[in-house]
């Protein structure tokens, strides 16, 4: 977490400092929904039941966890799904990019491919969305997700998810720069769905909903085997890495796992390189399956990642259904 976030959740003044360029960026995103109201901008409607799992604030959330989970639960309801990104950290040659578990992190971003390997579903990478979602159409699926893209609304969608993070919450509950905030709190009154990775109480009339990031497996980096959680592969302390919205998560959840570790945090779609990995001693490295997809190429047997899947409480569930059967 940069100097700035750290600002925007630790109650400091300064940022206040910068409330000019808040009323020109609230400003801007005010001009942009009227224009969408207006139809002075399209917006294109798919053929198919379009879901968009995002956020209103700067940083990782829990979303990508819950998109892995929600198109695999539409699997099982017998829909044909396909994941929509817009490949942040990414640049292919060209779009719309089909993604699979050996594409590239450097050409799809890493959030993409690590949802292609967690699903084995259809994944398709464009910063035009709707180019996406005519490819996963084309190829036969008949329900998109779209991973983050609520602010994006040249992409017609059936249900808003909004995803929050529990431990973060809003900050100082002010938009960018002065805050994390990319569109103002009400803009939680006109979603769908709210679900809260972990406990907060949320400003809106919206449907409100609980999840949690469960550990399930620690997967080799050399190999891609899996261990159960209960049955650690490796003994005595490990280097801790992470370059994701919200380290602290991670670490947490190791602490909760009663792992040793020395952390290293990095920003959000940190670019690893091997240096990043190389330590003066022998011990493991573990890290998040977000970041093992960018450092499989030159990880040693070492190397570890601790995968986590979302559990939404059920009501979640009769609520998609409920949804989902007047689509």
């Amino acid at each position: 977490m940069n100097r700035l976030e750290r600002a925007w959740y630790n109650g400091a003044r300064w940022p206040k400092l910068l409330w000019p360029l808040e009323l020109v960026y609230k400003a801007g995103v005010a001009r942009r929904n009227r224009q969408f109201a207006r139809g002075q901008k399209a917006t294109w409607e798919a053929s198919v039941p379009v879901i968009v799992v995002g956020n209103i604030t700067v940083g990782g959330t829990g979303k990508s966890p819950l998109v892995a989970w929600l198109v695999r639960w539409l699997q099982e309801q017998g829909w044909r799904p396909g994941i929509i990104s817009r490949g942040y950290g990414g640049h292919a040659p060209r779009y719309p990019l089909y993604v699979d578990e050996t594409t590239s992190p450097d050409l799809a971003g890493d959030e993409p491919v690590m949802l292609a390997q967690q699903t084995g579903l259809p994944v398709a990478v464009d910063p035009d969305r709707p180019r996406a979602a005519r490819k996963l159409i084309a190829a036969g699926c008949d329900i998109l997700v779209s991973d983050d893209g609520l602010q994006h609304h040249y992409l017609g969608r059936d249900i808003e998810l909004v995803v929050v993070d529990g431990q973060k919450g809003f900050g100082n509950r002010h938009c960018l720069p002065v805050g994390p905030l990319r569109e103002p709190l009400d803009r939680l009154t006109s979603v769908d769905a709210v679900i809260t990775n972990g406990d907060l109480s949320c400003p809106t009339d919206a449907s409100t909903f609980g999840m949690t990031l469960t550990p399930n497996a620690w997967r080799h980096l050399s190999d891609g085997v899996c261990y159960p959680i209960e049955a650690r592969p490796f003994t005595g302390p490990v280097h801790a890495t992470a370059g994701i919205g919200n380290p602290q998560r991670f670490f947490n959840t190791l602490d909760a796992l009663g792992v040793e570790f020395e952390r290293h945090p990095h920003g959000d779609h940190h670019r690893f390189t091997p240096q990043d990995l190389k330590f003066a001693d022998n011990r493991p490295v573990v890290m998040t399956a977000k970041d093992a997809v960018k450092c499989r190429g030159f990880a040693n047997e070492r190397c570890w990642s601790l995968d986590v899947e979302a559990r939404p409480e059920p009501a979640l569930i009769d609520y998609l259904r409920t949804r989902l059967s007047v689509l």
